[in-house]
């Protein structure tokens, strides 16, 4: 398991790129409800990071990035599905997607 320092950092990171996918979302005017769907509900997972952290229990901290990594990967999938998107979209869900998978990887 990863030092609760790393933990925080990855976190961080991770609420980041959440927080600039979110912002990618709410410029873009005709985005699939499905893409939206996933991006607000990783905005609101993002939101109870802090309070996961608070617990100190790992198990908690991996459900989440699980969880938010499944919704950042079903995310990707609706961008690279050929749908008529900004790059900035694309590339925002690209690196959120990119730093839940890592820290599901070094979690596990």
């Amino acid at each position: 398991m990863l030092q609760e320092q790393e933990i925080r950092r990855r976190l961080s990171s991770v609420q980041l790129a959440v927080g600039q996918a979110a912002q990618a979302l709410s410029a873009e005017r005709h985005l699939p409800g499905e893409l939206r769907d996933y991006i607000q509900k990783l905005d609101r997972q993002s939101d109870s990071i802090t309070e996961v952290l608070a617990l100190r229990d790992p198990a908690r901290i991996v459900k989440l990035i699980d969880d938010m990594e499944l919704l950042g990967s079903r995310a990707r999938r609706v961008c690279a599905s050929g749908l008529p998107l900004t790059q900035h979209m694309k590339a925002a869900v690209n690196h959120m997607h990119n730093e839940l998978a890592d820290f599901k990887q070094h979690l596990h």
